[in-house]
């Protein structure tokens, strides 16, 4: 398969388009006109990544957050980022990213968390815009209410369950009584989205990043957090990727996936 195909194929589920406009998704490095037969699905493009993909021989690397942010104003092995460049350009593998464009499609990472919480008709948190095809709103974060209304202790035991985390951190444990009926849910850094869950009516925010101050602020507001990880909430993105390219794109490509390798260590 072509790349510049397979690209094609992604931008149906999620547009380059629908990003947002600080974002940097899409063909990163290498060929667009490389033949593909075997693709690396990872959250980031790290150095174990990179080399990965090389000892495995893959032709496209796939990931959610893009390396490149900034313009580069050199590429060379000098730095980290410019090291990983040169190395997957030498190896001859195209690499895609799927980031904000990913985070707001309807059934992308927002439908996908809210799905695994149990969070019923989910609308954006942020809304981006509408659907081409539909006009329906979509963007960043979902809220609903949940289908079974569980104590706060209880919700982040089961953030932990279904995102198989090794530890989750909650903010307003002492502060929040009674089932909670209501959840907004904000993979990856959702610390700045307390206003947004507040306005529609959500008692707890499940998301990562959050700081200090971030999460006291939102308890004193009447919203409890829980905390599950940049990470751990993401990483969701790998298993529904390879499914997807299975299903929808070209069942005869050869995907593998990163090994799951939380990134913080608590003792």
């Amino acid at each position: 398969m072509i790349c510049s195909v397979l690209m094609e194929e992604l931008e149906k589920l999620a547009p380059r388009s629908c990003a947002c406009s600080w974002d940097n998704p899409g063909l990163l490095a290498g060929r667009a006109g490389k033949e593909v037969s075997k693709i690396l699905i990872a959250l980031d493009a790290t150095d174990e990544v990179v080399e990965l993909a090389i000892a495995e021989k893959c032709d496209f690397l796939l990931t959610h957050h893009p390396l490149i942010f900034q313009p580069l104003k050199r590429v060379n092995d000098q730095d980290f980022i410019g090291r990983r460049v040169v190395k997957l350009i030498q190896a001859d593998i195209s690499y895609y990213a799927m980031h904000t464009n990913f985070d707001g499609a309807p059934g992308c990472m927002a439908d996908l968390a809210a799905g695994l919480l149990g969070i019923k008709e989910p609308a954006p948190l942020e809304v981006m815009g509408e659907w081409p095809s539909t006009g329906r709103p979509y963007g960043i974060g979902a809220c609903g209410d949940f289908a079974e209304p569980a104590s706060l202790e209880e919700l982040a035991l089961l953030v932990k369950e279904r995102f198989k985390l090794p530890f989750v951190n909650i903010y307003g444990m002492g502060q929040t009584e009674g089932k909670l009926t209501r959840g907004a849910v904000c993979p990856g850094s959702g610390k700045g989205m307390t206003k947004e869950a507040l306005n529609k009516g959500a008692q707890v925010l499940i998301t990562g990043d959050v700081g200090h101050h971030d999460g006291i602020d939102a308890v004193a507001q009447g919203l409890a957090v829980i905390d599950g990880g940049h990470y751990g909430l993401e990483y969701i993105f790998m298993d529904f990727m390879e499914t997807y390219i299975r299903e929808n794109v070209n069942s005869k490509l050869t995907i593998i996936k990163a090994p799951a390798a939380y990134p913080v260590t608590a003792r």
